[in-house]
């Protein structure tokens, strides 16, 4: 019985649904229908080629056109001119959606004494004309006309006279408005529409001094622009893209007729620039004439033309812009010497018998660096050199670039001396004995499996007696020869012991100091010696000192475990050292007993550091026969040495002035 009931409810349930489904399907055609009829326009709207619209009070019409619906939209009547998109896109917008809210027939208006004249539809006051092509190809394309009228007494709708002239359509007043827009709202006020990403190469056509014209054209290769006309080179990404950014902010200023803007006063048969982007498929070329009054301070006015269309203008142009245009071959050219990725370098040949060479980075760790210093009969020596310094030289090389200078006549010149120097220029320039001859060895480029040759950039720097200011530089094998700043020879040094790496000695974790001694020379006097007993300590050793020296020594001790230099001032070790531009011998010795396996045994040597008197504020140097250097100390070490050597002759703080008693008053 259960069973039975189960089965008629389930049932019950299936046709409510069958019901409700069907229900709603019904009122959803119903609904679809409504809409349909509701709807003044259907496939009229659809691939519109064309869209005239006429005021019938005053005779004007504005004509929107494209050949194909992919086409932007241009006007074509009164002024040939692209249109503003998204008002053309407004425009179809309202046809597409327009709705109407009631409608009657024009043939029952005579019956209730009307006519189409009381409702502003004979003539109407706007005429839309509505253009698709043929559905069949070839075939002729078809036009729709629709009839604007006048707006209700109430309710702000609007009359519409259909397509076939049979009925009059009630419809909302935001159709009027977008067809009522005025040739300044429909026109597009950009002059450039291809944005940086999309344009592919920038051409400009320059008018010279001799009435002939320069043709420049950069060109996008990946992420690199670089000249093709007239010259072949590197351009600036930089600039050139600042330059595309800044032509695409132009704007129209005023739309001119032949009254106002003359050939012979616009000079746009004779243009002054040509600005042309290229960019997918597509190609806009901007006509820039005479100015129209005098430069501005910031900016200028020049009447100005797109190529293809009649329509003179005028426009305002940034001064720094069309300068930067006009001097296109310098202003958009890159200014750098070298074009090279510092992380590709693999070696740095500073002179014939020094490189500096680049060793595999651990996994995860920096890269490392040695030099390379090459003695008699082809041998060689190798010191560990500092990256830090490495890193400074490459990001110098591949930041040096030209620098405007002032020329003989002290007028500025650009940092570009010659893109085609001759040989007598080169001499002239001192390149037959540069002053740096600088080569970098770059990784080769991954080719496969069959192995690449390692590529070579070479840097020729040289001074000649004529150029002030600044010197000359070249890549060797090009022609390009730049102005480059003149401390740049300082900036770049050739001497091994500059990039030598500063860290002379750091001891490993188990290695202690045993014994210390810093002892005057000229005397042997022994200014602090100490060896440690078995189990002693130095915390032990220096408790019975005085703070200062307790201080000083324990900072002597940190400062020989991690022994680093400020800066190297000799490549060998000498007997004597230079204070004051005199050779004197050196002043103290520093003797230092290392176990290298700890307190408990193992090997034991020493080191010693010879100091020199403190020559400066802060400069204080040291010789070392075993690292075969001479260097100056750092701060923390020369303050050591210094409460050491001089502390015990140190007065101490002056003593504070006593007050003057003050005169007794006499009675």
């Amino acid at each position: 019985m259960r069973t039975k009931i189960t089965l008629v409810l389930l049932l019950l349930n299936v046709a409510l649904l069958a019901v409700i489904l069907y229900t709603r399907h019904e009122r959803n055609i119903e609904v679809a229908l409504d809409a349909a009829r509701k709807k003044v326009l259907g496939d009229e709207v659809v691939g519109l080629t064309a869209i005239e619209i006429k005021n019938t009070a005053s005779g004007d019409v504005l004509r929107l056109g494209r050949d194909r619906t992919s086409d932007p939209w241009s006007i074509t009547a009164p002024i040939n001119w692209p249109a503003n998109d998204f008002a053309v896109k407004r425009i179809i917008h309202e046809l597409e959606f327009l709705e109407n809210e009631t409608s009657f027939r024009v043939k029952d208006l005579a019956k209730n004494g009307q006519s189409l004249a009381e409702y502003g539809l004979k003539p109407p006051s706007l005429t839309l004309a509505l253009t698709r092509a043929s559905v069949n190809a070839g075939g002729t394309p078809v036009t729709t006309t629709l009839g604007l009228g006048d707006t209700t007494k109430i309710g702000n709708r609007l009359y519409l006279l259909s397509p076939d002239k049979q009925s009059v359509e009630v419809v909302g007043r935001s159709l009027a408005e977008s067809l009522k827009q005025g040739l300044e709202q429909l026109r597009s006020d950009t002059l450039f529409t291809i944005p940086v990403y999309e344009v592919r190469s920038l051409g400009l056509q320059i008018p010279a001094p001799d009435g002939k014209s320069v043709r420049v054209r950069v060109r996008r290769d990946a992420a690199r622009w670089s000249f093709e006309a007239p010259i072949v080179t590197r351009a600036s990404k930089a600039a050139v893209e600042v330059s595309v950014v800044g032509l695409n902010a132009l704007r129209v200023g005023r739309f001119l007729n032949k009254t106002e803007a003359p050939a012979e006063r616009t000079g746009l048969d004779n243009s002054t620039l040509r600005v042309t982007l290229e960019g997918n498929n597509r190609r806009e070329t901007l006509v820039i004439g005479q100015p129209v009054a005098a430069p501005g301070p910031e900016a200028t006015e020049f009447y100005a033309q797109l190529e293809g269309r009649d329509q003179v203008f005028t426009t305002t142009i940034p001064n720094k812009l069309a300068n930067s245009l006009h001097r296109a071959q310098e202003t958009l050219r890159d200014t750098r010497v070298l074009d090279f990725d510092p992380a590709a370098v693999t070696a740095i040949s500073l002179s014939p018998d020094f490189t500096l060479q680049r060793l595999d980075a651990p996994t995860g760790g920096s890269t490392s660096w040695q030099i390379v210093l090459r003695t008699g009969d082809q041998g060689s020596q190798t010191l560990p050199a500092d990256a830090d310094r490495v890193q400074h030289l490459l990001q110098r090389l591949v930041l040096l670039q030209s620098t405007p200078h002032l020329g003989k006549d002290g007028k500025p010149e650009s940092g570009f001396l010659s893109d085609a120097p001759s040989s007598a220029d080169l001499e002239n320039w001192g390149f037959n004995l540069p002053a740096r001859k600088i080569t970098l060895t770059l990784a080769p480029a991954s080719t496969g499996t069959v192995a690449a040759t390692p590529a070579q950039i070479t840097l020729l720097i040289a001074i000649s007696g004529s150029s002030t200011g600044f010197v000359q530089a070249r890549e060797e094998g090009k022609s390009f020869v730049y102005a480059v700043p003149e401390d740049t020879l300082n900036e770049l040094p050739v001497a091994p012991r500059l990039y030598r790496d500063r860290t002379l000695r750091t001891l490993p974790e188990g290695a202690q100091i045993t014994g210390l001694s810093l002892t005057a020379t000229d005397n042997n006097t022994p200014i602090y010696a100490r060896q440690l007993a078995a189990g002693e300590t130095w915390a032990t050793a220096f408790a019975a000192e005085p703070e200062s020296r307790r201080a000083a020594l324990a900072n002597l001790l940190s400062q020989l475990r991690t022994l680093r230099t400020k800066q190297f001032v000799g490549d060998a070790f000498t007997p004597t050292t230079l204070v004051d531009g005199q050779p004197k011998p050196w002043k103290y010795k520093l003797e230092t007993t290392l176990a290298l396996g700890g307190a408990t045994g193992g090997q034991t040597t020493t080191s010693i550091l010879f100091l020199s008197e403190r020559v400066g504020g802060g400069t204080q140097l040291a010789g070392s026969s075993e690292f075969n250097v001479v260097f100056e100390v750092e701060q923390t070490l020369l303050d050591a040495l210094w409460a050491l050597t001089y502390g015990p002759r140190d007065p101490g703080e002056p003593a504070a002035p006593q007050p003057t008693p003050a005169p007794a008053h006499a009675p």
